[in-house]
Order: structure tokens, then sequence, then C-alpha cells
């Protein structure tokens, strides 16, 4: 804000500058010629009045002069500077002006221009700073408060709505980290409550079978049939507890993220376009050859923003795991689906890893020294599955080859 503030004081003082310089030119051209035109015009009254006297001077066609009267003692109450002449005998007096109208009317309509563009100019940079910038400067610590988790005032919108998109988007982010918070809170107190009820349910089976295993040590059950009986019962508390065990490990493998998708259509086109500008420029950067082969423009149901995530998350774990030469996105068609696939060479991946790479957390061997959560291709089939479409890789090679189907629009 102070460096606009600064510019703002420059473009005031450029404004001054220019008046001032404007009028001073066409002042200094006025006066260098001041001296020449009113005499010209005086002399040629004065041929007319010798010819035909002073009742026949018509003053419509002067410049200067204003005024002509014979000398006496009143005629200099005036305020117009003056000449006397003496023509036949008599003494004359020419009141006159050294700028004419036309001059006047040019310098004040030059003025009203330069006033008025001013004006303009000077309103433009106020409503800039009070209706743009001074909100916007207002949005400064909004990113700084979510990441500190200030998540209930949302962001008013100004009704101009020059930052309409910004704000709605600020606003669907505080949301959504509000709801996960709320989500992880809840999933925390769950398996917390889960925890605490499975191990106190373990408990009693454990008792039972610490029981049993001290009375078969102590040698209280000599009967055979007593003993299988016991034996029996410690391999049924001990399926118990492991049931317990599943159940607990289940819980940590249930979905522990919200992914909504609104299902809709959309073009194919619209989703290249957003890889390409997204992708391009970065790939460009990074010394990586990044072609989209050709295709032929459909309509696909599904959801875009969750597509482009999904695109987004396969194109991310290219740059990540490959070796930088190349990153190619091609499409093919299959029955009533549209394929994309997303190829990058140097893939390090085994065989025998392939099928994990879309389980929750898992990480291959490759992703060594590679900061990541294991959780990018997980939910890029999550998303796949919800769009009811689908997600599968391969290895070719040297090259790994991930592709996602789409179903078309009927």
């Amino acid at each position: 804000m102070k460096s606009f503030n600064r510019i703002f004081a420059a473009v005031i003082i450029i404004i001054i500058s220019v008046f001032f310089v404007t009028n001073s030119i066409l002042l200094s051209e006025n006066s260098n010629t001041a001296g020449r035109p009113y005499r010209v015009e005086i002399q040629r009254l004065i041929q007319q009045i010798e010819a035909g006297g002073l009742e026949n001077i018509d003053f419509s066609d002067c410049s200067y002069v204003v005024n002509i009267k014979k000398y006496d003692a009143d005629f200099y109450n005036s305020d117009y500077d003056y000449l006397v002449k003496e023509i036949n005998g008599e003494l004359y007096r020419f009141d006159y002006t050294v700028k004419n109208n036309k001059d006047r009317k040019m310098i004040a309509t030059i003025n009203i221009i330069l006033a008025a563009m001013s004006a303009v100019i000077i309103l433009v940079f106020i409503f800039i700073k009070y209706k743009i910038l001074l909100p916007f400067y207002h949005l400064r610590d909004i990113p700084y408060e979510l990441s500190k988790g200030n998540l209930t005032i949302p962001i008013k919108e100004s009704k101009y709505h020059f930052f309409g998109k910004f704000v709605w988007g600020i606003n669907v982010l505080r949301e959504n980290i509000e709801l996960q918070k709320q989500r992880e809170l809840e999933l925390l107190r769950e398996k917390k409550t889960l925890v605490l009820s499975l191990s106190h349910d373990i408990k009693t089976p454990l008792s039972a079978i610490k029981l049993y295993s001290k009375a078969l040590s102590k040698g209280l059950y000599d009967n055979r049939e007593k003993q299988i009986e016991i034996a029996e019962s410690i391999n049924d508390k001990a399926d118990e507890i492991e049931s317990f065990v599943s159940e607990i490990i289940k819980s940590q493998n249930e979905e522990i993220l919200k992914l909504d998708v609104n299902i809709g259509e959309f073009y194919l086109s619209d989703l290249e376009r957003r890889i390409s500008i997204y992708y391009k420029e970065k790939l460009d950067f990074l010394k990586i050859d990044f072609c989209i082969e050709k295709y032929s423009d459909c309509i696909i149901k599904g959801d875009l923003d969750r597509s482009t995530e999904v695109l987004q998350n396969i194109i991310e774990n290219a740059i990540k795991y490959g070796n930088g030469q190349f990153i190619n996105v091609a499409f093919s068609e299959e029955e009533n689906c549209r394929l994309i696939t997303v190829k990058n060479s140097g893939c390090t991946l085994s065989d025998n890893e392939l099928p994990h790479i879309f389980d929750s957390f898992w990480r291959g061997a490759n992703s060594e020294n590679i900061p990541g959560s294991g959780l990018g291709l997980y939910i890029c089939r999550q998303l796949m599955h919800k769009m009811n479409g689908e997600i599968f890789a391969e290895i070719s090679g040297n090259t790994m080859l991930v592709t996602t189907v789409f179903v078309m629009a009927g």
C-alpha cells in the first residue's frame, strides 16, 4: 500500500507539472507576439478614421482594440492599456488588450481538458486504492489465520466482485479445512473409543487363557478328556482375541479421507486444457519433455475438478519417481470409455510391487529419500471409483504407464 501511495503522489506531481509547463508555454507564446498584432490593428483603424471618420469604425473584426475615443481628461479612467495617436490634427485614444479572446478561449479550453483528464486519472487511482487494493490488502492475513486454525470467520465479499472467485475459493478452503478438522476429531474419538472397548473386551478371554494355562502348568487337570476340553477353550479364547485384533486392524485401514464427488458432464478438452496450462510451463522449467498427444473431443461423465486432481496426482508421481527425460499424455477409446494414459521414463518399480501402488500409505522401494505420504494413487483410485471409472498401472521396459478410464456421456 505504501508503494501505491508513492506512485499516487508521483502522479499528482506529474499532473501539476504538466499544468505548469503547459500554461508557461502558452503564456510565453502570447507574450512573444503581444507587441505586434495590436499595433497592426491600430494602424489599420487609423487608416479607416482618416478615410471616413470615427463613426464608420466597426469593432466586430477587431481582436485587440476594444474602444476608440477622442483624447480628453476623462479618457484615463480605463482598465485597458492604451495608445494615443494624432489623426487629422486630433488626438485619439485607442484602448486595447494584449491577449485576444481567441487566445484566452484556447488557453481556457486546454486547461479544462487537462483538468478533466487529471480528475479522471485521480478518480481512477482513488477507486483502485479503496475498491481494489484496500480490500485485497485486508485479505493479506487470511492464509496466516488459516494456518493457525482460525476458521470460524467467513470472508466478506465486496459489492464490486473484483475478487469474487478468490474470496469464494478462500471461503470454500476455510470450510473444507474446518470440516476436515471436525472429521479428524470425530475419527480420532471413534478410534479411541473402539480401541478402549476392544482392549476391555480382550481382557476377559485373556484372563481365561492365563487361568487355564496356570491350571495346566500345576497339573490340576489329570483327566485326559478334561485337558482336551481346556485346550479347546484356550483355542476358542485365542480365536476371540484374534477377532478383536482384526477389528482393530480393520478400523485402522478404514477410509480416513472424505472425498466428495459431484457427478456431471464435461468436455475432454476442458480437462486437457487444465493439465496443459499447469504443466507445460512447470515441466519446461524442469527440463522435462512434455507431450500431450492428439485426441478427438468428447463429453465425459464425472467431476471435472476431481478428474483434474487425479491426473495431477499421477503426473506429480511421474515427476518425483521418473528420471526426468519425458512425460507423455496419450488418449485412446475402448467401448464406451475414454482412456487417458500418463507415461514417464525411468521406472524403477519392481513387478512385485506394482499391485500395491494403489494401497493407502504404501510406498515402494524407489521412494527412499523422496517425501510423500503414500496416499496419492490411493486417492486417485477412490475418486475414479466414485466417478464410475477405473485406474490401473503397468510397466513396459523402462516406462511407467498409469491409465485412467473415464465413462463417456451417452
